[in-house]
């Protein structure tokens, strides 16, 4: 199993979004390095969702449900999606603040990479950042 990091502004797309529909496209993905990552997911890896622009914040916890596939909102180019499930919100949500200021999340991409959308998470950054949520969860 993989570990990544999801990002959505919640007015645009919320993780309580996700949990109401149940299941997601994650589209209109336009980075090659973020497209590349969509394309390496597996059905049943597990995403950090992460609230960009407002709240700025780790809040819920999704799986792959579906291996990448053309992104249908694509006029040209070639871009990938994915599925999304919900498996469940974060006790307690973990902001970009506190994980920039965790000693063991320095090498965190969120902390390295700020831009990107989607990115990988090391099984011990998604152990951490449960453990931070006060969410526990079965891998």
């Amino acid at each position: 199993m993989n570990f990544w990091l999801v990002k959505s502004e919640p007015d645009v797309y919320s993780f309580e979004r996700l949990v109401v529909e149940g299941n997601a496209r994650w589209d209109g993905v336009r980075n090659y390095q973020a497209r590349n990552n969509l394309r390496a997911m597996k059905v049943g890896d597990l995403c950090l969702f992460y609230h960009s622009n407002i709240g700025l914040e780790i809040v819920g916890i999704a799986r792959v449900s579906t291996e990448h596939y053309p992104d249908p909102t694509a006029e040209k180019g070639d871009w990938s999606a994915v599925d999304l499930e919900p498996v469940c919100p974060l006790k307690r949500p973990v902001s970009l603040a506190e994980i920039k200021a965790h000693p063991d999340l320095q090498q965190f991409l969120l902390v390295r990479n700020p831009r990107l959308s989607v990115m990988p998470a090391t099984q011990g950054e998604f152990l951490l950042l449960l453990a931070l949520g006060e969410t526990e969860m079965a891998i």
